[in-house]
Formats: structure tokens, C-alpha cells, sequence
């Protein structure tokens, strides 16, 4: 039977600080659904226990996504990255570019 109804408590932002964090909450979560859905489904197969942990790390993944913290975190990563290539491509044509005037400093 399929735990369609269940809906997990919604992720705190402070469940994604770190990975022990998250993996706590995640293993919380599981355990709780596994105790409901034990009340029809005894002993729960170690096909079921996978079902409900890839659900919930699923579910856990989109929390993450949508939190406001991993936008900043991911924003910040990609600025360093931009950050890294334009710098790549400036010494790439960097005689091109001074040569159209772009100088080495600003003024």
C-alpha cells in the first residue's frame, strides 16, 4: 500500500546547515513515516524502507531548493565561478582588449 496521504513536516532552514543536520532530519522523518504506515504494512519489506527514504530525500532535496539560503549560497558559488571565467577570458584577449582601449586599471 502506498503512503499517498502522508505529508512530512515542512524542512527548517537550519536542517540544511550541514550534512549531519540534514541526514537527522531526514532519518526522523522516515522513521515517522515507517511508524504510521506500520500499522498496516508488518514487517515493513526493505523494498517499502527504500520507497519511504528515496521519497523523503526527495522531498528534503526540494525543500533545499526552494530555502532561501541555498539561493544565497548558490549565488555566491556562481559568482566565484563567473568570477574565475571572465578572469580566464580577459588574459585570453587581453591584448585584444587593450588594444580597444580597455585599460588595466580604473580610473
Amino acid at each position: 500500500m502506498k503512503d499517498e496521504t502522508w505529508s512530512s513536516r515542512p524542512y527548517t532552514n537550519e536542517e540544511f546547515l550541514s550534512f549531519d543536520r540534514l541526514k537527522r532530519a531526514v532519518t526522523s522523518r522516515v522513521l515517522d513515516r515507517a511508524e504510521r504506515v506500520m500499522g498496516e504494512e508488518f514487517p515493513l519489506s526493505p523494498e517499502r524502507i527504500g520507497e519511504l527514504t528515496t521519497d523523503e530525500w526527495r522531498q528534503a532535496k526540494e525543500a533545499l531548493q526552494n530555502s532561501p539560503g541555498a539561493r544565497e549560497a548558490f549565488r555566491k558559488y556562481l559568482e566565484g565561478t563567473v568570477g574565475s571565467k571572465v578572469d580566464n577570458l580577459i588574459k585570453t584577449d587581453k591584448d585584444y582588449l587593450s588594444a580597444m582601449g580597455v585599460a588595466e586599471k580604473s580610473l
